[in-house]
């Protein structure tokens, strides 16, 4: 699953990275290290622009809050459970299947945490020494320092209590898609501890690497095998994992040192 990442990018860079058209300058999110369920976070995604003459896509850079609402949801409750989508579903679940159809998008991230229970912990919660096992987060992220472009999915929800004149009577929110981890190694692997990404979690977002961000952002395809195809896993090896400080574990936690990397998994929570 991913439910934490990190997305420090500017949006001057993102704009530069995705070749994006329209940004409004005066739209700015802070750089944040801890991304969590219902935060704005920034997505790359092509429509055509509001009032505008020609009904082109244009690539944009727009901030859309992390947890789904689908267009036909009565309320936004519940929008924090939709913060994934499973690439096996995407296309069959009611919530996900309309937006896969026809709303991608890209979210820009650093990388992602995932947390692993150590095995002293899983010792002790076997023993019932322990309900609560302590776990290790570990940070996943490109082994060449490139962004971490995951695969999304972006929604339009009315709230009919506002007026249309309202700006806040439209929400628009998105889900990241995840994928089975991969189970072969790491491009950079912790000296102790998993040495691939299937040993952290068996679930991950997935990650589209340059070569498919046109064609995943394209929303004149929509034939369903051609978008299943766009499903399929990046080449493995391409991703390195680290310990990070049990602190991002702490969601009112935020700054860059959540990704200062640790020589070893902090004591007690031993992989």
């Amino acid at each position: 699953m991913c439910g934490r990442y990190a997305a420090s990018r500017r949006p001057e860079d993102l704009v530069g990275l995705f070749g994006v058209e329209k940004w409004e300058p005066e739209e700015t999110l802070a750089p944040d290290w801890n991304v969590a369920p219902t935060k704005e976070v920034w997505a790359v995604l092509e429509r055509p622009l509001k009032d505008a003459e020609s009904r082109r896509p244009v690539r944009q850079l727009r901030a859309l809050k992390w947890g789904l609402v689908p267009s036909w949801a009565k309320s936004p409750e519940g929008a924090a459970r939709m913060i994934n989508a499973r690439a096996e579903t995407v296309d069959e679940k009611p919530s996900f299947k309309r937006a896969f159809a026809a709303r991608r998008c890209i979210l820009p991230a650093d990388g992602y945490y995932e947390w692993v229970t150590g095995s002293g912990e899983r010792d002790l919660e076997v023993e019932g020494k322990k309900k609560r096992p302590r776990k290790q987060p570990y940070f996943v992220t490109p082994a060449d320092g490139s962004v971490f472009a995951m695969a999304g999915l972006y929604e339009f929800w009315r709230d009919r209590t506002r007026p249309d004149a309202d700006p806040s009577a439209w929400w628009v929110t998105c889900s990241v898609i995840t994928t089975e981890a991969e189970t072969g190694p790491l491009g950079v692997a912790p000296e102790e501890g998993p040495h691939s990404l299937a040993d952290i979690h068996p679930r991950m977002p997935l990650m589209l690497t340059e070569d498919r961000w046109d064609a995943w952002l394209d929303p004149a395809r929509t034939h369903p095998e051609e978008l299943r195809g766009l499903l399929a896993a990046p080449p493995g090896g391409l991703m390195r994992a680290y310990p990070v400080a049990t602190a991002v574990s702490n969601v009112r936690n935020n700054g860059p040192e959540l990704l200062t990397e640790l020589e070893g998994p902090e004591e007690g929570t031993l992989f």
